[in-house]
């Protein structure tokens, strides 16, 4: 059953979603992923609205300045990593049977990584080394203890799958993430890169974005994507091959980069290119094989994302041909990725997971008791589909005014991305708060 399908009131009926496909659920977890999806969606709020300081920035392709990096880095470290650690906690026993190996251990982690981030990229935004320096303090080993607690739950795990793989695989790039960081970081003082800054700064984005982030996303869609398109029993291979296309095209990208040979970067590229080529083919496999042909909105914001995803694979060689001469390009290029591509496709998911779980906690225990309401009742559709069409107008404009260099097409970009998010940010709190139903 989809976890957007309603909910009926008898007791002999299933809950719905993850719990139709046999996932333990615990307090402990549950409260977990609800402080990491929180957190994220503050940092999703604050980064959107940074989005309206730097819109010029971007129409300029002023991409390495620091105001530029810091709110970056609330989408990134913030939006994307919390909310991929917070999933986690609900996916590893569903997805690989076994919970997360040490539950209290999120908790710490947690504590280190979302003040942290906050005072990382308010220290990167206003240049202030010793605000940056308390916040990076606490993310290195706030990431450290979520990488050690994943990675001590991945040999307990009941079946080693594509999902296993690509969640070992992200774990390994966000620590590669973090070492770039670091020497990022100190290469603000020391100058010690030189001309090679641009070279690892865009190797630490590709690690992060694709090995961390787009493996862990292709891994888990192909648990979650059948489930919530009702598409069980359609073909998965083409997931293992865009996960294997990513893994290896990010490494030979980054050894390219860091050691200026342009075939490996070219190859490393080429193999990016046709990892998302599966993502998209493996995508349609599961909407082509759906049950329910309505599309709902949180199916939208995946598809709109897979489209931007594409966007950013064909402006993603133009950047590498063209290089340092073209920075409004290079913008563009890591807009559609991730702010069309990635932020509009975790939004979707956010859709599906987050009510599921808000009604597990609220009304699973009261079935057959009285009346309750479904997964779908938690939220406004209508709304979800108005945030559609604002973040996905506001997602062209942005791209589109950086290519261009207008400022002004930057800024009503930025406008509506916000308004989008604004949007995004009531319907979860709506979904947060107690609902009562009548009969």
């Amino acid at each position: 059953m989809s976890i957007a399908a309603p909910v009926a009131p008898p007791s002999t009926a299933p809950a719905p979603g993850f719990a139709g496909a046999g996932m333990g659920i615990g307090t402990g977890s549950m409260l977990a992923s609800g402080l990491h999806f929180g957190a994220a969606m503050t940092f999703l709020l604050a980064g959107s609205l940074g989005l309206l300081w730097i819109a010029p920035d971007l129409a300029a392709g002023r991409f390495p300045e620091p105001r530029v990096a810091g709110v970056t880095h609330l989408f990134t470290l913030g939006w994307l990593t919390l909310t991929i650690l917070g999933a986690l906690h609900q996916l590893l026993p569903v997805a690989l049977g076994t919970p997360v190996r040490w539950p209290a251990l999120a908790y710490a982690s947690f504590a280190l990584l979302a003040p942290g981030v906050a005072l990382f990229a308010a220290g990167v935004t206003t240049v202030n080394d010793a605000v940056r320096h308390t916040g990076v303090a606490l993310v290195i080993p706030g990431c450290l203890l979520a990488i050690a607690n994943v990675a001590a739950s991945l040999p307990r795990a009941a079946r080693r799958d594509v999902t296993w793989w690509a969640v070992a695989t992200s774990i390994t790039a966000l620590f590669a993430t973090l070492a770039l960081g670091a020497l990022l970081l100190h290469n603000v003082k020391t100058g010690m890169l030189g001309a090679a800054r641009l070279r690892v700064l865009s190797m630490h984005l590709h690690i992060a974005l694709i090995g961390w982030v787009l493996v862990m996303i292709a891994g888990i869609a192909h648990r979650l994507l059948p489930m919530f398109l009702l598409a069980h029993g359609a073909g998965t291979a083409w997931t293992a091959r865009a996960v294997a296309l990513f893994a290896g095209g990010t490494a030979l990208l980054a050894t390219g980069l860091a050691t200026d040979r342009a075939p490996l970067t070219w190859t490393g590229a080429l193999l990016l290119e046709c990892g998302i080529a599966a993502l998209l083919i493996q995508a349609v496999v599961f909407f082509r094989a759906r049950v329910r042909r309505r599309i709902d909105a949180g199916m939208r914001f995946v598809a709109t994302g897979l489209a931007f995803m594409a966007l950013a694979a064909v402006l993603g060689p133009i950047v590498l041909v063209q290089g340092a001469s073209a920075p409004r390009i290079a913008t563009a290029y890591v807009l559609a990725g991730l702010l069309g591509g990635i932020t509009l496709y975790v939004t979707g998911h956010f859709y599906k997971v987050v009510p599921f779980l808000a009604w597990v906690a609220r009304y699973r225990g009261r079935m057959g008791r009285e009346q309750v309401p479904a997964v779908a009742d938690l939220y406004s559709s209508r709304l979800a589909n108005v945030q559609w069409g604002v973040m996905t107008a506001g997602c062209g404009v942005l791209v589109a005014g950086t290519l261009a260099g207008h400022s002004h097409c930057t800024r009503v970009g930025s406008v509506l991305f916000a308004a989008g998010v604004v949007i995004f940010a009531v319907q979860i709190v709506r979904v947060a708060l107690p609902r009562e139903v009548t009969a």
